[in-house]
């Protein structure tokens, strides 16, 4: 592996925290669809959205070039205004996303699930308009669900191989995140020591992250009881 340790460290959080911030307001707007009572459309819905889950990641990457490759139909117009996505950081990204968009959804959904429905009815009756009392009631009661979310999405993220290497390919200094680099140079006969050295780093980076999490949500969910 030719690529520094640092920039493919440096390009597996950008992938991750771009997959997370193109995923989450998806993932807010779905699971805002899928609390509450179940209906026929829900259950589609809930099914659609977690199809990446149940799917092997190399068919999804495949889908993604269907759509969005340079003749798809939604890459093919991507492309000729200048905005390939197709072997770039941004196809790692949106393949990140897709895969990750199911898990930030469950925990959303599962804090909104959570919230006493009488809340919403008693700021409608005190004359909040119906955006208003989901942004200055629920979502702030929903915070450590949504961050729960984000966090679990970026775990999730910082370890997608499939479909970002179907979709995006393994370029280093482009898309060669920690999970393609340990691949990479799992296929050289004389690189378990790389391989090892790359997967002790993805190991701090998630340890690292997780006590950092804790503490976040543990400090949002004392502001948000007060």
């Amino acid at each position: 592996m030719d690529t520094p340790l640092a920039s493919v460290v440096w390009l597996t959080l950008q992938v991750a925290a771009g997959g997370v911030a193109l995923a989450l307001p998806f993932a807010l707007a779905c699971a805002i669809c899928l609390s509450g009572p179940r209906r026929v459309w829900r259950v589609g819905l809930d099914a659609l959205v977690h199809l990446p889950l149940v799917l092997p990641p190399v068919v999804v990457g495949w889908g993604l070039l269907v759509v969005f490759g340079t003749h798809g139909p939604l890459g093919a117009p991507l492309a000729r205004i200048g905005l390939p996505l197709v072997f770039t950081r941004a196809g790692a990204i949106l393949a990140t996303a897709v895969m990750i968009l199911p898990l930030i959804t469950r925990a959303i959904r599962l804090s909104l699930d959570g919230l006493d429905p009488g809340l919403l009815a008693a700021a409608r009756t005190l004359g909040a308009a119906p955006l208003d009392a989901w942004f200055c009631v629920v979502l702030p009661l929903a915070s450590p669900g949504i961050l729960a979310g984000a966090v679990i999405g970026f775990a999730a993220a910082l370890g997608e191989f499939g479909a970002v290497i179907t979709f995006a390919a393994n370029i280093p200094g482009q898309t060669q995140t920690l999970p393609l680099a340990i691949y990479t140079a799992l296929q050289d006969p004389e690189g378990d020591a790389v391989a090892a050295r790359l997967a002790l780093v993805a190991a701090a980076l998630a340890v690292g992250l997780l006590l950092v999490a804790g503490r976040l949500e543990s400090w949002l969910r004392r502001r948000v009881n007060g």
